[in-house]
């Protein structure tokens, strides 16, 4: 509709035409009552201005039905705003089940992505059209911002966090990225592009980009090279949680409290192991931090995530699998079963 108006750039997602009309509703009722309260003030300027210094006005001591009028009209005003605003919200805010990830990290001065494919890129982002995207986003440094015009998103990248944004991207073309919040002396020229691509182009520059494994393999690799496999081991007889089938799942920790193993808690796990220790195990996990990139724990999550129970398996809440391992209150194995490794040598990551 307002393509070819230069002020405004192209609608090129599933949502940015409703924001659009939110937007210009917003204008418009703020220039009707912009407009409708100049032309009272100066019909009263010029009907209620005084013409001799004898005049004495006459009096008015209210109306009721006018101070009913002026208070019940901007209500139903502002609740339409807030009911449409608050839909539109929730709209943008919940990802759809079948979004497809890539994963962010924005750092001064640049972004990267990464495919759970394992293609990676700097200041350029390849997506298919009819899809929605989920982009998992954390910053190196400081506070940025990415923001895509034609998609009418912006979420805040925060340092320490991950923060996640999603669209559908509807049209083929080249989109501007920015980040939208001041970041050093470079900040303006953090800025990228968005190459949006039919589903079958997309696919063919995914087989002819990919080096080095997918985001996962990658990650496994990292996990053998960090020694995380000497104590994680897939039975869950070793000295850690198995991490088989633990994404997603309800993690009980030696408070008694429950937390859901999601892209935060296992970046904590990696950086500050103590901070949540698992019910069972003690804290002999050292910490990494410093000694892996955001990235490399993007990979390490991506991992995590593909270490889904095999045929017949099932986990517990604490992420082990059954055979040996304690579960949070009990005693001892399961019946039938070898003894677990002593819990004073076990961690809690």
């Amino acid at each position: 509709m307002f393509e070819n108006f230069p002020l405004f750039p192209p609608q090129a997602s599933t949502i940015a035409g409703e924001v659009d009309l939110l937007f210009f509703f917003l204008i418009a009722v703020s220039a009707f009552f912009t407009a409708l309260i100049y032309l009272m003030v100066t019909i009263f300027a010029v009907r209620y201005r005084r013409r001799s210094s004898e005049e004495i006005p006459r009096q008015n001591l209210g109306s009721l039905q006018l101070e009913i009028f002026w208070s019940v009209v901007p209500l139903v005003i502002a609740m339409v705003i807030f009911g449409w605003s608050a839909s539109l919200y929730f709209k943008m805010v919940r990802v759809p089940d079948n979004a497809m990830d890539i994963y962010v990290v924005g750092r001064q001065w640049m972004w990267k992505f990464q495919h759970p494919e394992g293609n990676r890129e700097i200041n350029e982002l390849h997506v298919p059209t009819g899809r929605p995207i989920r982009l998992t986003m954390t910053s190196e440094d400081v506070i940025h911002s990415l923001y895509v015009p034609a998609f009418r998103v912006k979420l805040d990248v925060l340092p320490d966090r991950y923060q996640s944004l999603w669209f559908q991207p509807t049209k083929p073309g080249t989109y501007h990225l920015f980040c939208a919040e001041y970041c050093g002396t470079q900040h303006s020229g953090m800025v990228g592009s968005v190459i949006v691509m039919e589903p079958r182009d997309y696919e063919a520059w995914l087989a002819g980009d990919a080096s080095g494994g997918s985001m996962a393999a990658r990650g496994e690799k990292l996990f053998n090279q960090l020694g995380c496999v000497t104590c994680h081991v897939p039975d869950g007889r070793g000295r850690c949680p198995t991490l088989v089938g633990l994404f997603g799942r309800p993690v009980q920790l030696i408070t008694g409290e429950q937390v859901t193993a999601n892209e935060a808690y296992i970046r904590e796990s990696i950086l500050r192991p103590n901070a949540k220790i698992v019910s069972a195990f003690q804290p002999i996990m050292p910490t990494y931090q410093g000694q892996v990139s955001e990235e490399s724990i993007l990979q390490l999550i991506a991992y995590v995530k593909s270490l889904a129970p095999a045929p017949g398996q099932t986990v517990g809440t604490e992420g082990n699998m059954p055979g040996g391992a304690v579960s949070p209150g009990s005693t001892g194995p399961a019946p039938g079963t070898a003894p677990a490794a002593p819990s004073q040598n076990r961690s809690n990551q």
